[in-house]
């Protein structure tokens, strides 16, 4: 028999059902993904995003008739052309999707070589598919009795993180047989993660005739309301950029935190990044610039298309000449050691890590 194949206990009757051996699911979690750019797959992605409490917390009363007669009826067009311009045409997907299967195949591989076959890796999405619903239930049904949780940010905020747990957690509410659960903490302070940013930009540096004057750190951003209201992320953002900063040994003026992003009529967390990058060409000189997303595991529409055309574009239209971006660390080996890091410590006390 091998270790797969479920079994009944010992002297249990003979409709007792069968209970397959267990094991310890490893569940990767990043923000979501439309199943497609045209207008309806759109519509319901978008829908389902932007009717997250967590990510608008205005009330339902007031926020929902705009948002489903106004926002969703001329949004999802334009975020259909962003998307579309960076698709993935040959997977048929995002290229989120195609960036975290690869993230949740390294992983598989790294668990593998440690813990054999007692460990199942897979990965799910907080809004559009696949569902943290969906993901759950799989591992339940083969045997995961332990899951470790694993949001995809690197700092912690109530829009990303907590969401993403609280899916997790409403998952939980479905099982009969609940698996123990735990959940992995931000590693925006990780040595090794730290560590893997840095040799992103030594990389992209290398490859420069021209070394940039500047590296802007381009975090997503939130309405400032929510920093006073006690959310933690953005002296999160402000701590990542510091330790990669210390880790280049550089001065102050080599490196500066910005927000993307901006959405609604709050004031967000400042200063916004496309502002900034014109006022760094036209205010401070600053003809070559490079832009990270340090907030970002994987590279995704606010990135390739936010960052790589909007925010490049203002750069340019305002003076500026060399415009370089440093993707995400994606399934870079170093990230990815860097996360095996993580999941290790946290699995410790339900496996053997001798």
């Amino acid at each position: 028999m091998t270790q797969t194949e479920a079994t009944r206990p010992a002297h249990a009757p003979a409709d007792h059902p069968k209970i397959k051996p267990a094991k310890v699911g490893v569940l990767l979690a990043n923000l979501g993904t439309p199943d497609h750019y045209s207008y309806w797959p759109m519509r319901r992605y978008l829908g389902e995003f932007l009717s997250d409490k967590r990510v608008v917390d205005y009330s339902a009363w007031l926020w929902q008739p705009l948002l489903q007669l106004i926002i969703l009826s001329k949004r999802p067009f334009s975020s259909g052309a962003a998307y579309k311009s960076i698709w993935n045409e040959e997977a048929g997907e995002s290229p989120l999707l195609t960036i975290t299967k690869d993230q949740t195949t390294a992983m598989a591989a790294r668990m593998k070589t440690r813990f054999g076959d007692d460990v199942m890796v897979d990965f799910c999405m907080r809004y559009g598919n696949p569902s943290t619903r969906s993901k759950v239930r799989e591992m339940v049904e083969a045997g995961c009795t332990r899951i470790l949780f694993f949001p995809l940010y690197p700092h912690y905020a109530g829009a990303t993180s907590a969401t993403a747990n609280d899916q997790f957690f409403r998952a939980l509410m479905d099982e009969k047989w609940q698996p123990i659960a735990r959940v992995v903490p931000p590693y925006f302070d990780e040595p090794a993660y730290i560590e893997a940013l840095a040799q992103s930009v030594e990389r992209a540096y290398a490859d420069k005739e021209d070394r940039p004057e500047i590296l802007v750190c381009s975090y997503h951003g939130m309405p400032q309301r929510y920093l006073t209201e006690g959310d933690p992320y953005h002296c999160q953002c402000q701590k990542t950029t510091r330790l990669l900063k210390e880790r280049l040994g550089w001065e102050d003026t080599q490196i500066t935190t910005t927000f993307q992003s901006v959405f609604g009529p709050e004031e967000w967390l400042r200063p916004y990044t496309v502002e900034e990058v014109a006022r760094l060409a036209s205010e401070d000189g600053k003809k070559k610039i490079a832009v990270i997303a340090p907030a970002f595991s994987a590279d995704c529409i606010e990135t390739l298309e936010e960052i790589n055309e909007e925010i490049k574009e203002s750069f340019e239209e305002a003076g500026g000449e060399d415009f370089t971006y440093i993707p995400c660390l994606n399934a870079d080996d170093t990230h990815m050691d860097a996360l095996a890091g993580v999941v290790e410590r946290e699995l410790r006390g339900w496996l053997d890590l001798a």
